[in-house]
């Protein structure tokens, strides 16, 4: 039952590649990673979580998997990827369900808590600030733009290319100065080692124009605006691409109970520089929320 199932699953015209660990009748946990990684990045968590009683999941999203893949920039909009994942949550049967996100996976965790509340039982966030803290961290600090100084230099069109030449080289020294071990960053070349791969992930830069703060399609208001889920956000101290200053704003911008879990220490990418670091919080969270 703990094991993990490498399936498939179709959404509309796409197929997307997921695995699976837990019983069936388990409260749903759907986890989303962030770039330049894929599902292997939940490795850890999935059958930590199954050997609770928890369903757990992670796809390969958007553009990551092989079946899923338009060749349209705006297909990765926001809005897609946020259907993406509440899609994700009907196709395994669940009405209501955990969600976890890191990275880019975690900034849509947000943006889906933001938009469908009533289907969230908690959001888990790691290294991802909430938006509106992330965008007064850009326009107030002068460290938090210099940080995220690769989101608009990943709209250059050469971007794929430039990453995966001379053996992916680029690619490898960019997680390498992250603290991601090289056994891990040939796994996540498994999934994005082709320009075609790689392409589609970096078009979610591309698709926000390199802006992952402002309001998206299906959120109103000035800016995301307050989160009314029970809130678990991971941030290590050691993130080079998220500062302090947003990870603590991150508690100003969430109404319902929320946990501030800080990683000494421990850098972005959080699941591979310290296996298992975020199991046990992340099962108190889950488990105060899961009625």
């Amino acid at each position: 039952m703990n094991t993990v199932q490498n399936s498939r699953i179709a959404i509309g015209a796409f197929e997307f590649e997921i695995d699976v660990a837990g019983p069936e009748d388990g409260p749903l946990v759907l986890f989303l990673h962030g770039f330049p990684q894929s599902k292997y990045a939940w490795r850890h968590e999935l059958p930590a979580l199954a050997a609770r009683g928890y369903r757990a999941a992670a796809p390969n999203q958007r553009g990551y998997s092989p079946g899923a893949r338009p060749s349209g920039i705006a297909d990765y909009g926001v809005k897609h990827l946020v259907d993406d994942v509440f899609a994700f949550a009907d196709s395994l049967g669940a009405e209501r369900f955990h969600l976890v996100g890191h990275d880019w996976g975690g900034a849509v965790a947000w943006l889906a808590a933001a938009r469908g509340p009533g289907r969230l039982l908690s959001l888990t966030s790691l290294s991802r600030p909430h938006p509106d803290a992330f965008a007064r961290a850009l326009a107030e600090t002068d460290d938090q733009p210099h940080r995220s100084r690769h989101h608009k230099a990943f709209l250059n069109p050469e971007t794929e290319a430039l990453f995966l030449a001379n053996g992916a080289r680029q690619f490898r020294e960019t997680l390498a100065s992250h603290n991601c071990p090289a056994a891990d960053i040939d796994q996540y070349l498994q999934t994005l080692g082709t320009e075609a791969a790689l392409g589609a992930a970096v078009n979610w830069y591309r698709a926000a124009g390199g802006n992952l703060t402002a309001k998206k399609d299906g959120v109103t208001g000035p800016g995301l605006g307050s989160i009314t889920v029970p809130t678990l956000y991971i941030w290590g101290d050691e993130d080079n691409s998220v500062g302090a200053d947003a990870a603590r704003w991150t508690a100003d911008f969430v109404t319902a109970p929320y946990t501030f879990h800080r990683l000494d220490g421990v850098g972005h990418f959080i699941t591979d520089q310290q296996p298992g670091a975020v199991t046990e919080p992340l099962l108190r969270h889950l488990g105060q929320f899961s009625v």
